[in-house]
């Protein structure tokens, strides 16, 4: 098969290239392959097993670097929401039962298309503090005089840290941990995931925050807390006290990762156009962080160092 003669589709913030062919989606990852081919797939095989929609597998050639999965077509939630501003909430309540359902999942083993086992790691305070790093590794060395960075990034880890170990939640729920409405797909009507390679076992408010916080769909405060009070509605057993704190400081912690990865993908990989996100993450961090105790200290660093304007453009 030449790869070259066929169309490729809209790829995403991953190595990955995609292409149509036979009703079918190829995914191709030279780099990460496997990440992104054969724990990807182990992941879509553990939410089929759990009568949740991913994609299904077709063929591999693991060899070549290439898998074929089933092709859900073109129409994703965020385009739907998009167009149908009227509808937001039902749509988010409909995401609220998808998301129940992910978060009952208790499969952590796996056997791959390749004959091993994989087993669903979990999301450890060091993982998530590496995470949040990529933004000092990233946003703070381009952003930053040289002079000051030392001192910053000291600061910023100790908060961090700080932030982490004021986590209520230990890891044991099944969590995608890129939930958001650009990777939810509708197909005959249903709710469908994607890009779920990045599957762990870990704070169960953590899908909720990627939701509700989501840097490429800008929604109003009232939503935001429509949302919230809808999952909290449908998980009445809940510490909605312990829940709304992890729900914070994870958001935080998120989007801080993710202005990191955003001006990753720019220096590493010349993919500037996640870099216009970058205001709108630095407004949801802002939104968490306002008036709210367990966040002073973050704050107060945060503003001493990056100006509004600064956060409020981004270039290339």
């Amino acid at each position: 098969m030449n790869l070259n003669k066929l169309k490729s589709l809209s790829g995403d913030a991953s190595f990955r290239k995609f292409y149509r062919y036979n009703n079918n989606i190829i995914v191709v990852s030279k780099r990460e392959t496997r990440k992104n081919l054969l724990i990807y797939d182990a992941i879509n095989k553990i939410l089929i097993k759990n009568k949740i929609k991913a994609p299904k597998l077709i063929s591999q050639n693991y060899k070549s670097k290439n898998i074929q999965i089933e092709d859900f077509g073109n129409t994703t939630v965020y385009q739907q929401i998009k167009n149908n501003k009227k509808k937001k909430l039902i749509y988010y309540k409909n995401i609220i039962k998808l998301l129940n359902l992910v978060q009952k999942i208790k499969t952590k083993k796996i056997k791959t298309f390749y004959g091993s086992i994989y087993e669903v790691p979990k999301y450890s305070k060091k993982i998530l503090l590496n995470e949040a790093k990529l933004f000092i590794d990233w946003y703070v060395s381009k952003k930053i005089k040289k002079k000051y960075q030392t001192l910053l990034k000291k600061k910023l880890i100790l908060v961090l840290k700080s932030l982490i170990n004021k986590i209520k939640f230990s890891n044991r729920t099944f969590v995608h941990r890129d939930f958001h409405v650009s990777n939810l797909m509708i197909k005959n009507k249903k709710l469908c995931i994607i890009d779920s390679q990045d599957a762990v076992f870990g704070n169960v408010a953590y899908d909720l925050a990627s939701l509700i916080d989501d840097v490429r769909l800008k929604t109003s405060t009232r939503l935001k807390q429509d949302i919230f009070k809808e999952y909290i509605k449908t998980n009445k057993k809940i510490n909605i006290q312990n829940f709304k704190n992890d729900f914070e400081i994870l958001s935080v912690l998120r989007n801080l990762k993710i202005i990191g990865i955003f001006t990753r993908l720019s220096i590493r990989d010349k993919k500037d156009n996640y870099l216009k996100l970058i205001p709108y993450t630095w407004r949801l961090i802002e939104q968490r962080t306002e008036k709210n105790k367990k966040f002073i200290e973050l704050k107060t660093i945060l503003d001493k160092y990056f100006s509004k304007k600064q956060r409020n453009k981004y270039e290339n």
